[in-house]
């Protein structure tokens, strides 16, 4: 947003409009050791212009997905993302200071959540979505709450596949209120089934699964239904990317009874990871168990078609007893982005961007496992995110490929392991900067 100075004058009349004389007047219930009493050690004062290039100076030093080719995944992506959803998102019917916040404000806002949360549906199969949610992190924690609430237990079964920012985030959210979390051990990159049985049990809430997994590959979500759903009112909950489900099984398919996930990719830039746009669908049935907010149709006393907020379940609008979560926002304008983008492309469009997503996602894979000292983490089916190991050093290849302006990926040791990258591939990429990357890495390996 743009920064419009203040002149000595407008400071003046701001001041005597709220009824003091001087600044200090304002901060007078601040106690006198909590406040700074001298100068900032500020630079002389630059006039627009300065300023102006000064901060497009600074600006240039940050590396981004336009000048580097960069091959960072992991939860945010860089897919295209047509003009005409910038344009309307950038309307001043829509870009206020209080978007966020502001379903209940005008049927122009309460309609396109409608529209939003009818194309979550489409896209996973299910019955119902909510208004959004924070990002596919919280989106996860939310659904295993839920799952709690609907189900009387207090043991949630994960997948040790999943990303890890969202097990940070799920024990945030359940930490202090007796909510047991017990992670599943990974096979070859996937989810152990034999130890999925061996964890989940009657006293089981529910089990989150994630497909394509935190490295890319794709998990069997028959398999697992049937293993879940074979204990007592387990619930299954399943974390999708949605540009995926353009060409893999809807969630509905293999009986998922919750499905969340990530809306970054539909419409919303990586914007140096953020904000982001978690979505979140369940069955009717389970609807007024959902947090958040859900938008409908009704018709007003004239049979008018109108929308209205159908489920209010958050804290803010009834008592927090009774409220399912503390959900503030419906991150509406990047669930505005996501209908807009949702729109534009339709079903064949979105099929396109997997399409080419996947093919040259494989593509690379094959150019890369073919140089001496680099192969494929695991032999896994995958969608558009695979895990490369290297015979070197992981930050040695990382800061060799950097110095030719390639940011090759996401280092794994966090995960366990060893040397080892996740890179991603999206339809945004060329052939040619497909082949710099394999050029790049075959100097490193003097292959």
């Amino acid at each position: 947003m743009p920064y419009i100075s203040n002149t000595e004058q407008d400071r003046k009349e701001m001041l005597q409009k709220i009824g003091v004389s001087e600044f200090k007047e304002l901060i007078a219930d601040v106690p006198e050791k909590l406040q700074l009493n001298k100068l900032l050690d500020l630079e002389e004062a630059y006039s627009e212009i300065e300023i102006t290039r000064k901060m497009t100076c600074l600006a240039n030093k940050n590396k981004t997905t336009v000048t580097t080719n960069s091959f960072l995944g992991a939860g945010v992506y860089d897919h295209f993302v047509p003009a005409v959803v910038d344009h309307v998102i950038s309307r001043p019917e829509f870009l206020t200071a209080y978007t966020p916040y502001q379903a209940e404000v005008s049927q122009g806002t309460l309609q396109y959540i409608y529209e939003y949360q009818t194309l979550i549906c489409n896209l996973t199969g299910m019955e119902v979505a909510n208004a959004g949610m924070y990002d596919g992190a919280s989106a996860a924690a939310e659904a295993i709450l839920m799952a709690v609430r609907k189900t009387r237990k207090n043991k949630a079964v994960i997948a040790g596949t999943i990303n890890p920012d969202y097990v940070k985030v799920i024990k945030a959210y359940t930490e202090g209120i007796g909510v047991e979390i017990v992670v599943v051990n990974n096979k070859n990159g996937l989810v152990d089934a034999e130890d999925l049985k061996a964890k989940m049990d009657n006293d089981t809430a529910c089990f989150l699964l994630q497909t394509p997994n935190f490295c890319g590959s794709l998990e069997n979500p028959f398999e697992i239904e049937e293993i879940v759903h074979s204990f007592k009112k387990a619930l299954y909950i399943v974390a999708v990317d949605p540009i995926s489900l353009a060409v893999l099984n809807a969630p509905s398919e293999y009986k998922a009874d919750i499905v969340i996930g990530e809306g970054q990719v539909l419409g919303n830039k990586p914007n140096f990871g953020g904000p982001l746009c978690g979505f979140f669908a369940t069955h009717t049935s389970l609807a007024r168990m959902m947090p958040g907010r859900i938008v409908g149709a009704t018709k007003d006393v004239e049979g008018k078609k109108g929308y209205v907020l159908t489920l209010q379940a958050r804290e803010q609008h009834i008592r927090r007893t009774k409220a399912t979560s503390n959900i503030c926002s419906n991150q509406s304008l990047a669930a505005l982005a996501a209908t807009v983008y949702m729109v534009t492309m339709g079903p064949e469009g979105l099929k396109e961007v997997a399409v080419q997503s996947t093919t040259k996602a494989h593509y690379l894979a094959e150019k890369l496992t073919a140089i001496d000292g680099v192969s494929l983490a695991t032999d896994n089916p995958f969608f558009k995110e695979f895990a490369v190991k290297f015979d070197k050093p992981v930050k040695d290849v990382q800061k060799a490929l950097l110095e030719k302006g390639i940011i090759a990926g996401t280092d794994l040791s966090k995960c366990g392991f060893e040397n080892t990258l996740l890179i991603a591939v999206t339809e945004m990429k060329t052939k040619k900067q497909l082949d710099e990357l394999v050029e790049a890495v075959k100097e490193v390996f003097n292959a």
